[in-house]
């Protein structure tokens, strides 16, 4: 499942790409920062024989449009994906997010009247305060890592998603993740969408959770240095009754690091609330 998203969906001007695969009930992923919906095809493909399984790119991100007047930020993210969902005529679908897709996941149900069948949260963004301490500065001097020279940016690109993953990337991962950044477009984008990062996106909706009634499961990466592990139990307790799993050898990373663990703990997962 590694072909291109063939799929384009038009919204307040932005071009969404997209694509859905295999047969049964509808489970959507979502991506994070600065990911795409490559890290997910793996996974999804696991479960594509039992599942239509949807992947899309958020606007900002991967093969979907990087128009700088175009706002990025999460508000931006999370009524985009209800209306997708909307687009998509899903009205129950089952969803699987990671990192910041998890704070779209939540806002889009939250704020926006999407319904859920089930809540699958990886290693998310969803708790005050987060952002790494080069994710801080480069909100703060955004303008100027715009900048860089591209070998200068490749280079901290790289080390700076190096650290998301416990084990270590290997070349093909690395250059995965890095070639949707590496041009003049990518490379504007990739600090535009960290300067509209705002914990206020988060915040809005953190005394909410409790009010999700769908199954809602937590599963992280023992390692993650990028969101810590407690964050896991934190987010447990503002979902009463949400199930929490953690993984071993894994950091935020946990699509690369642990795939096997990864994909047997969704697999698990869904075979409960799948139907």
């Amino acid at each position: 499942m590694s072909t291109p998203l063939t799929q384009e969906f038009v919204w307040r001007g932005r071009t969404v790409r997209w694509d859905r695969h295999g047969s049964g009930p509808a489970v959507v992923f979502l991506h994070g920062t600065p990911w795409s919906s490559r890290l997910w095809w793996p996974i999804a493909q696991t479960l594509a024989g039992r599942f239509t399984v949807y992947l899309w790119d958020m606007p900002g991100y991967g093969a979907s449009s990087k128009d700088p007047t175009h706002a990025v930020d999460l508000g931006v993210q999370g009524e985009l994906f209800a209306d997708l969902l909307t687009h998509w005529q899903l009205e129950h679908p089952h969803v699987i997010a990671h990192d910041f897709g998890g704070a779209v996941a939540l806002r889009a149900r939250l704020l926006h009247g999407a319904e859920y069948r089930s809540l699958c949260l990886v290693d998310v963004v969803a708790l005050s305060p987060w952002g790494s301490p080069f994710f801080l500065l480069v909100k703060e001097h955004a303008a100027v890592f715009e900048q860089l020279p591209p070998a200068v940016h490749r280079g901290a690109f790289e080390a700076y998603i190096s650290g998301a993953s416990h084990r270590g990337l290997r070349p093909d991962d690395l250059d995965m993740l890095t070639e949707p950044w590496t041009d003049t477009a990518g490379q504007a984008a990739f600090y535009r969408q960290i300067a509209q990062a705002d914990e206020r996106f988060t915040d809005e909706i953190e005394q909410r959770y409790a009010e999700l009634t769908e199954p809602v499961h937590i599963v992280w990466g023992a390692e993650d240095t990028w969101i810590p592990s407690d964050r896991a139990h934190r987010l447990g307790e503002a979902i009463p009754h949400a199930s929490v799993a953690l993984i071993e050898g894994a950091g935020h990373l946990i699509q690369l690091d642990a795939p096997a663990a990864l994909a047997a703990e969704l697999s698990r997962w869904m075979c409960r609330v799948g139907g």
